[in-house]
């Protein structure tokens, strides 16, 4: 397949990812915070960084073209939620920390990888709250909204050497309804009622994390060839835009 880079690859998305695309051969290389990957170390080559660093994220570009030879697919999962609360009462600290967390690492790392690919693919971490206004989540709903409009610029701009698309996922049972990997406790319970949001999801449960790998590897692949610029939603059929 190729070599692939996957930033966020400790959180629950980034590991079942992982396996999935080295059990279909592509050589990963993973990318994430130092507290998540002492946490979840990947059986493969792993850097450290804050991809929020602009310096530390282009270092980590370096260093997995260096790592695998080639960068054909690059998979930019790094985000987080903040406590939900009115978008009008979040304190600056908070927009700017989940902004930052989300959009402005999304970009930093496109910005690095697009630098090292010399062709592949980008698979951008978006979410239903970006296209679909929900109360209580402002500042990531619009960082998600801003990532996938990033993902249709740089679709345009970095065509046709490289694809860009992003997945949306709905609410995924890990631990980043907690609060993110390396940052929350991951082995308390969900804060929301998985079975009143199961039984309004028209596929009947909460998405886990390998109903979103399978749709990220398509983008990836040669399936995908002439997919670019597209949000692709993963939701149970809870939102179809």
């Amino acid at each position: 397949m190729g070599g692939l880079a996957i930033l966020g690859a400790a959180g629950g998305i980034g590991r079942a990812l992982s396996i999935e695309a080295a059990a279909r051969g592509w050589r990963v290389a993973a990318l994430d915070l130092p507290a998540s990957l002492e946490r979840h170390p990947p059986a493969g080559p792993a850097f450290a960084l804050d991809a929020t660093d602009a310096a530390a994220t282009a270092q980590g570009a370096a260093w997995a073209r260096e790592t695998l030879g080639r960068v054909d697919g690059f998979v930019a999962l790094a985000g987080f939620m903040s406590p939900p609360g009115p978008a009008a009462e979040a304190s600056p600290e908070t927009w700017r920390e989940v902004i930052d967390g989300n959009l402005t690492a999304t970009f930093l790392a496109a910005q690095a990888f697009a630098g090292v690919m010399e062709a592949g693919a980008m698979v951008f971490a978006g979410s239903g709250l970006g296209h679909l206004a929900r109360p209580g989540f402002g500042p990531y709903a619009a960082a998600k909204a801003g990532i996938a409009q990033l993902a249709k610029q740089l679709a345009l701009e970095l065509a046709p050497r490289v694809r860009v698309n992003t997945v949306a996922p709905s609410a995924v049972d890990t631990a980043f309804l907690r609060g993110g990997t390396g940052r929350s406790d991951e082995a308390s319970g969900p804060p929301i009622d998985v079975g009143a949001y199961a039984r309004a999801v028209p596929l009947g449960r909460i998405a886990t994390a390998e109903d979103v790998t399978g749709p990220i590897l398509f983008l990836l692949s040669e399936d995908a060839r002439y997919v670019t610029g597209q949000t692709l939603h993963v939701n149970g059929g809870t939102h179809m835009p």
